[in-house]
């Protein structure tokens, strides 16, 4: 006769499986916690490198800071004022009078003529100028001139403020004069034009013709 196996009555059961399943996750536990351990020392000392460089830079900088004052104050007044003059032929090295001729005569209305053009400072910041100008113009009609410098500021290369308004006194002259403050900010990209593109052009030849 054939032998019959009754399971209810003999169940199989292993009891060294749950141990080897517990062992296995303890040592994948384990493992894990090694490397967020290792992970977390190698972050907190690159973090500890990088703040004692940012503090080495800082004192580096109140280094400078200090011998650029004490160079300052051991100057006379006349050797500040003809390093002020200094710097400010520097900046005026990446100025372009051609360039502005050329934004002046895309933003002016035809009715509108320069009579003159001055340049009072430049400074850089960066890759950005931005000239400081005094700015004549002639028009026959003050709304004129208002939308003019309305339609400066909305294309962000000028940013023009009126100060002044005079009649026109010379012969066969009509309208106003309207002297201007404009801050200069040229565009991003705008090729810088040789030295003597960055010479001034003279009170009269601007009268004469302008711009146009």
């Amino acid at each position: 006769m054939p032998t019959k196996l009754n399971l209810a009555s003999k169940p199989f059961s292993n009891r060294s499986l749950p141990w080897v399943v517990t062992t296995m996750i303890v040592v994948v536990s384990l493992v894990c916690l090694v490397f967020i351990v290792r992970a977390t020392g190698r972050a907190n000392a690159q973090a500890a490198a990088v703040q004692k460089d940012i503090n080495d830079l800082t004192q580096q900088e109140l280094a400078l800071r200090k011998q650029a004052d004490a160079i300052k104050n051991s100057l006379t007044t006349e050797q500040l004022q003809t390093l002020a003059a200094a710097h400010t032929l520097v900046d005026r090295k990446h100025f372009s009078w051609s360039r502005l001729f050329a934004d002046l005569e895309s933003a002016l209305p035809g009715t509108v003529r320069v009579k003159r053009i001055a340049v009072r400072g430049v400074t850089t910041r960066g890759d950005e100028t931005l000239a400081d100008l005094e700015l004549t113009v002639v028009a026959k009609a003050p709304a004129t001139v208002t939308e003019m410098i309305a339609e400066m500021d909305r294309g962000g290369v000028f940013h023009a403020e009126l100060r002044s308004q005079t009649l026109s006194r010379g012969r066969g002259e009509t309208g106003a004069e309207y002297e201007l403050a404009v801050i200069y900010r040229p565009r991003a990209g705008a090729a810088t034009e040789a030295v003597a593109s960055t010479s001034p052009p003279a009170d009269g030849d601007v009268a004469k013709g302008g711009v146009r």
